[in-house]
């Protein structure tokens, strides 16, 4: 076992699975029942938004929390960016509260490779201080170590996700640690009536070479409840310390919007006696959160709090980024 590895295999889900529902029958997925909440609203709203940037190239495409301290959350995000020069990676500093206000975003440098096309996720990689996974929208994965100063990250590895499908366009990546043993969850995002998203699981180890290494991949479709118009059904994934997979949704209708989004608990992942990765998929997923006027395209929870950090990308109207209690 390598060093990385034994690092990552120290990050433990804590707790038991949640319940789910009936799946897309593939490979290691399960079915199963899960209670619909009775009011037709979610129970949670956001804390208060606050603005990143208000133009094209400053919305949140991912995000990863590195801190929590002080009342201030602290996360590496991702920007879309396609052009050369353009921003692809920044520190932003978020304090609940200060509705309206402008947060702290700092742009970072990108070095060791070429530039990112369309950079959709960001994961902290379990276990260490300053290293990332980042996926690009084609399916490429780039491995990331900040730097001692904080001002740059640069590429240890460039390498495709397994699996890939006809038309995939990824938005969501996330990593998780089941009974010990580290796992990648990711999905194409889907679009509208004609294709639903694609889930996609496998665990994952790192090489001598600092390489991901994925396993064997389980798949299986997921069809956002909310929003239904113009939806992406997965615009970023996320897992809780008790292993609930929350997926969220975006409805975008163009560069200027309306945009509309929401977050539902999905299912959950967990790790059969073969060492596969178990998707399962509720029938009915239930809305944890609905986010009017923004499309959310960035979910974290914060490992203790039950707390979500959630980033939006609204293309001609900027980014922005609020608080959710939807990670209990």
């Amino acid at each position: 076992m390598s060093m990385r590895q034994a690092i990552l295999s120290t990050f433990v889900l804590l707790g038991t699975f949640g319940t789910a529902g009936a799946v897309a029958a593939t490979t290691g997925v399960t079915t199963g029942a899960t209670t619909a909440r009775t009011s037709a609203e979610p129970s949670v709203a956001a804390s208060g938004w606050q603005r990143v940037g208000d133009d094209m190239r400053s919305g949140i495409s991912g995000l990863a929390v590195t801190s929590h301290s002080g009342g201030a959350y602290r996360a590496l995000i991702a920007l879309d960016n396609k052009r050369p020069g353009e921003n692809r990676i920044a520190q932003l500093t978020y304090h609940p509260g200060d509705s309206g206000e402008k947060a702290a975003v700092r742009p970072l440098d990108w070095k060791g490779g070429a530039e990112p096309i369309d950079l959709e996720a960001l994961e902290k990689v379990p276990g260490t201080s300053d290293e990332y996974l980042a996926v690009a929208s084609r399916g490429l994965v780039y491995h990331l170590e900040l730097t001692a100063d904080g001002n740059a990250v640069e590429v240890r590895d460039l390498s495709p996700l397994p699996a890939i499908g006809q038309g995939d366009n990824f938005e969501s990546f996330t990593l998780v640690s089941l009974h010990g043993e580290p796992a990648a969850v990711w999905a194409d995002r889907g679009e509208g009536d004609g294709r639903a998203a694609t889930l996609y699981a496998a665990p994952l180890s790192f090489n001598k070479y600092g390489e991901p290494v994925f396993g064997t991949v389980t798949k299986a479709a997921y069809r956002a409840p909310y929003p239904t118009r113009d939806v992406r059904h997965a615009s970023d994934i996320s897992v809780t310390e008790k292993g609930r997979l929350l997926i969220a949704s975006a409805s975008d209708e163009g560069d200027d919007g309306p945009f509309d989004s929401a977050v539902a608990d999905a299912g959950s992942v967990s790790l059969d006696g073969s060492g596969r990765v178990r998707l399962t998929v509720a029938k009915s997923p239930e809305v944890l959160g609905k986010f009017e006027v923004h499309k959310v395209e960035g979910v974290d929870c914060v490992p203790g709090s039950g707390v979500a950090v959630l980033g939006t990308d609204d293309e001609n109207a900027g980014g922005a980024v609020t608080t959710a209690r939807i990670c209990d």
